[in-house]
């Protein structure tokens, strides 16, 4: 998807990322369709899944390295460390062709890549899909605490979707360097109403990644209670992670695998049909920036259920656009699934949230945002 470039003065751009999981292969695409719109040249330096996802993109200049996580918190340090200079070095090898970095899913703990930006006066921003640090217990999420800090104290602009995320992230003491700019967009082409809500079969799904700052414990234990009163529901998860383990645990421990279907990751082409196959979406998470999945149910005409989090209160109205619950806990998700379902104005509901992201996410919106972004940072 492009659009014709204006006259507004573009500027050449590297996007810089930790080696991405493959769920971030779709916000990640979205920015660089963006860039390339409204940039003269765009830089990717990324690694792993991000690396093979953009071999054929003609459109930019793709550099890219391979990191592994390691099976200690040793190793797991180590190679952490080995990443960032990675990256720096082929961050210093295009420097002098690049006027804007960007650093993104998990660019804002790569510190090293920052200073040859500082060095070389090139404008520097740290764009946030999700600030999850906290949710993480070991050593290693210590010192990406400390490596974030200093990120967010040396860069000249902060991206965030949503002012309410200044507030919940803490992040006031840079309100002073903080934009908001959503870089979603959805192609209507493919993420549309296929199925009419009447004729979808009893399935409630949850769709992202398995791990604690989704909320998927809470709503795997949510299951019993939900089938207590509706015992025809269907549930279908569709994700990977670090706790897939513990829910096939869960799952099995409590005879729920007749109910439950566990489908793992799935590519972005195969989410229309899965998500026009749900009678409700939910999403139990604690923390969000803008999630993604919440826009595609919604062009989908899947009704949405969330936690108030991030920038999800700013896109679903409660009984207007959506549904928002109170808080994740089991018997609030279990709770909240049944006043959704039951609702007496559901297509209502359904025909707002379409019209909704028809009109706030469109890719010329989101092009024209960003390019006024990048000409102004100048």
């Amino acid at each position: 998807m492009s659009l014709k470039k204006d006259t507004i003065q573009k500027n050449r751009v590297c996007v810089i990322t930790f080696p991405p999981l493959k769920a971030g292969l779709t916000p990640l695409s979205n920015l660089i369709d963006i860039l390339t719109s409204s940039s003269d040249e765009v830089y990717l330096i990324t690694g792993n899944a991000g690396y093979y996802h953009f071999t054929d993109n003609k459109n930019i200049h793709l550099y890219g390295i391979f990191h592994s996580t390691g099976n200690s918190s040793v190793n797991r340090i180590k190679n952490y460390i080995c990443t960032q200079f990675k990256i720096a070095c082929l961050l210093l090898k295009i420097i002098n062709k690049v006027d804007i970095c960007i650093f993104f899913l998990g660019g804002e703990m790569l510190v090293l890549s920052l200073i040859p930006a500082k060095l070389f006066k090139k404008k520097t921003i740290t764009m946030l899909s999700g600030y999850s640090i906290k949710y993480e217990k070991d050593i290693l999420s210590k010192i990406v605490t400390k490596l974030c800090t200093i990120n967010f104290n040396l860069v000249d602009k902060i991206i965030l979707y949503s002012p309410r995320l200044i507030n919940e992230w803490n992040f006031e003491k840079y309100s002073h360097k903080i934009l908001i700019a959503p870089r979603h967009f959805l192609n209507f082409s493919n993420f549309k109403l296929n199925v009419e809500f009447s004729q979808r079969n009893d399935f409630i799904g949850y769709v992202g990644r398995l791990s604690e700052e989704k909320g998927i414990i809470n709503f795997i234990e949510s299951i019993p209670l939900i089938l207590k009163q509706k015992p025809y529901l269907n549930i279908l998860i569709i994700g990977d992670g670090d706790l897939k383990s513990n829910v096939n645990k869960y799952l099995s421990q409590n005879g729920l695998e007749n109910n439950v279907k566990l489908v793992g990751w799935s590519s972005h082409e195969d989410l229309p049909k899965y998500l026009n196959s749900l009678k409700l979406l939910v999403i139990p998470s604690y923390t969000e920036g803008l999630p993604n999945i919440m826009l595609e149910g919604m062009a989908c005409g899947t009704p949405v259920l969330a936690t108030g989090v991030g920038a999800i209160p700013d896109i679903i109205n409660d009984e207007k656009t959506g549904f928002i619950m109170e808080n994740n806990s089991p018997e609030c998700i279990a709770k909240n699934i049944f006043r959704a379902m039951e609702h007496p104005n559901l297509e209502n509901i359904i025909e707002n949230s379409i019209i909704f992201v028809k009109d706030n996410f469109t890719y010329k919106k989101t092009v024209e945002r960003y390019s006024e972004i990048l000409s102004n940072i100048q």
